[in-house]
């Protein structure tokens, strides 16, 4: 586990050197992503298999609905009218309900792959994983 930290700090350290990412280092982020998690919950080689397909599906999927809402809120003006402000309201609210829907779907697929124990511990798998980001970027920065 020692050296594993020391390769993600080190991928974070690379994925966040530059103004703009590469997709290399966006893919050696992915794979400490991977790597972590299935460390995290113990996952064998027949759950990984079936795992990671759905949950790279649903991470997709949600990071397309916050592409729409990003690209949405770009395109709207400084001072929108109060109807422009009505629709990017509604397109917010959407999105959310969106995102949760596909979280209760995705996570009812992947409690039917690794089960309820291992389900509840991605959660904090995938928070752990998010804080030691945060952690490697302000080390970084300070």
């Amino acid at each position: 586990m020692n050296r594993l930290f020391k390769i993600f700090i080190l991928s974070c350290l690379i994925f966040c050197s530059g103004h703009s990412i590469a997709q290399g280092d966006k893919d050696k982020v992915e794979a400490i992503r991977y790597n972590f998690i299935t460390e995290k919950l113990k996952l064998t080689t027949s759950e990984s298999e079936k795992f990671w397909p759905v949950y790279n599906e649903y991470n997709d999927k949600i990071k397309a609905l916050r592409k729409n809402l990003r690209q949405s809120l770009k395109k709207a003006p400084e001072d929108p009218s109060d109807t422009e402000a009505e629709e990017l309201y509604q397109l917010d609210i959407k999105t959310k309900q969106a995102e949760a829907e596909l979280y209760k779907e995705y996570r009812g697929k992947i409690k039917a792959i690794i089960g309820a124990k291992k389900t509840m511990k991605l959660r904090s798998a995938e928070e752990e994983f998010r804080r030691k980001v945060m952690e490697a970027i302000k080390d970084k920065d300070d």
